[in-house]
């Protein structure tokens, strides 16, 4: 087996392979900071992992402390209360250590450090990225235990506004992490249903970038790639949660599947974001189930981009038809339910849903233009169970 670690300066600088968390504290230097803030969640922050880097820290001389309180699916308060405990410590930058949730909250802490405008007046429409005071933002080193959102190659945050419950993107260029590291062993520990969860995510980003009609041949190259590394080592990864091969694979294609989706993503992301924002459904286990049917929806764009996907899995079959089997296999074989009712959306729920699935940012990347009435439907596919194409 070929070494798997590298040194990667695309999109950021990448520390990748078995063993890099050791390097944090030298990541941290490298960007001047001397007094540190951890961000993670609750749950991480019980773990021995936070406790070895926060003392792997110290002994480095770094005056590391940690703020975990960070929910799944975060809102403001979270990332209010972290820009508090920041000014409170008088801190100078900030490691964003954990899952999506704890990657968006300490990318969005780091920016808002600097900030005396609400967070939403940089909710990622038009040019209101431009609203940011950029010098007073926090350095960022981003450490990823799990491989799905790829947030710690992403240049935005995705935060819950309680006021209408839903997910808005946080954008700045400057909030793409300056160093990553990016150690699969940090991965080892995930459960079987959380690693096949998160795996799914990354599919989802892969997949909807791949099938976004917008021009970016460099990132539907990596998306291709990514869906390759998914199809060949996510089932050994939720099978065997301890084979640190796979693990690094999934960890990839992970980073792979953030970088590619500037080129957009489309209605499985639309179809999630109010699922997590007002069930608080788990956002990759809600891609993983919708994924199939969006996918069968966009069938009329999908057909030749489809038959080029499935010749470079070498799948059975090289069509449309080819891929989609593979991906209820792939579902089937761990463990995602098959409808949006095993995760408590209900039909009354389809048409509040709807709108707030229109209005979602992704939803312009879809290769099929979809109508709020369309939505409906779609939703009534996810739970209802049926695959039907766009007519």
């Amino acid at each position: 087996m070929a070494s798997l670690r590298g040194n990667w300066n695309y999109p950021t600088a990448v520390r990748f392979g078995p063993g890099r968390i050791a390097e944090l504290p030298d990541a941290c230097k490298a960007l001047g900071m001397k007094r540190p803030l951890l961000v993670t969640d609750a749950a991480l922050a019980k773990l021995p992992m936070i406790e070895s880097a926060v003392a792997a820290c110290r002994s480095a001389g770094l005056a590391c402390e940690v703020f975990s309180d960070v929910q799944a699916n975060p809102v403001e308060s979270n990332v209010t209360n972290g820009v508090s405990a920041y000014r409170r410590g008088t801190h100078d930058g900030v490691i964003a250590f954990g899952g999506g949730s704890a990657l968006d909250t300490g990318k969005a802490v780091a920016l808002m450090v600097g900030q005396t405008r609400p967070i939403w007046d940089f909710e990622d429409r038009e040019d209101r990225y431009t609203r940011v005071n950029v010098s007073g933002m926090a350095p960022t080193v981003a450490v990823p235990t799990t491989s799905g959102t790829g947030s710690e190659v992403g240049r935005a945050a995705v935060i819950t506004d309680v006021r209408d419950h839903t997910k808005k993107i946080i954008f700045h260029p400057r909030m793409l992490p300056s160093i990553v590291i990016a150690d699969p062993e940090l991965t080892l520990g995930l459960p079987a249903k959380v690693t096949a969860a998160v795996g799914m995510d990354a599919l989802s980003h892969n997949l909807e970038a791949y099938c976004s009609p917008s021009y970016h041949p460099l990132a539907e190259g990596i998306a291709l790639e990514g869906m390759r590394l998914i199809h060949d080592w996510l089932p050994t990864a939720v099978r065997d949660g301890s084979d640190i091969e796979a693990r690094s694979h999934m960890m990839a294609a992970s980073l792979m599947g953030a970088t590619a989706f500037q080129k957009g993503l489309g209605a499985m992301h639309s179809l999630s974001h109010p699922c997590s924002a007002n069930l608080n459904t788990h956002h990759g286990l809600t891609n993983a189930v919708v994924m199939p049917y969006v996918l069968s929806w966009n069938r009329p764009a999908l057909g030749e981009k489809m038959q080029r996907l499935a010749a470079y899995l070498n799948l059975p079959q090289q069509s449309f038809s080819g891929v989609l089997d593979w991906i209820l296999e792939l579902r089937n074989t761990i463990g995602v339910p098959d409808t949006l009712a095993e995760l408590g959306v209900t039909s009354e729920h389809a048409d509040a849903f709807a709108k707030q699935a229109f209005d979602d940012p992704s939803t312009g990347g879809n290769p099929v233009p979809v109508t709020v009435a369309e939505f409906a439907q779609l939703y009534r596919n996810c739970i209802e169970g049926r695959l039907q194409a766009a007519t």
